[in-house]
């Protein structure tokens, strides 16, 4: 079976370590279209908790738009996302330091079940 979109999402709360990222708040949307589907998608940061759910965050801090496809192969390793960003396949809007973050092994952990 492939890796989806909804199981990064879902991964998401268990990788994250409050301790990296103390103080830090942050509402991100993430929307998707084109290859691997349309969906809306989100990761809320407040009081060292995160959170990740499906549909629309009020106000983010930032705002994501790419493929499902070019998020699963930021994820995996397989599409590296600077290259995405210089491409067009990646835009943000908004702060772009709290999507920066999510790349942190200090605020998030790499390793991510497989699923088989």
């Amino acid at each position: 079976m492939t890796i989806t979109v909804r199981d990064i999402f879902e991964a998401i709360p268990g990788r994250f370590d409050a301790k990296g990222a103390a103080g830090w708040k942050a509402r991100i949307q993430f929307v998707f279209r084109g290859d691997g589907g349309e969906q809306d998608r989100y990761i809320q940061i407040a009081d060292g908790k995160c959170s990740a759910g499906e549909g629309k965050v009020d106000q983010p801090t930032a705002t994501v738009s790419t493929s499902a496809k070019t998020w699963i192969g930021m994820t995996t390793g397989t599409v590296q996302p600077m290259q995405a960003f210089t491409s067009g396949q990646l835009k943000v809007a908004g702060n772009i330091g709290d999507v920066m973050k999510l790349n942190s092994p200090q605020i998030f952990k790499r390793e991510m079940a497989k699923k088989e």
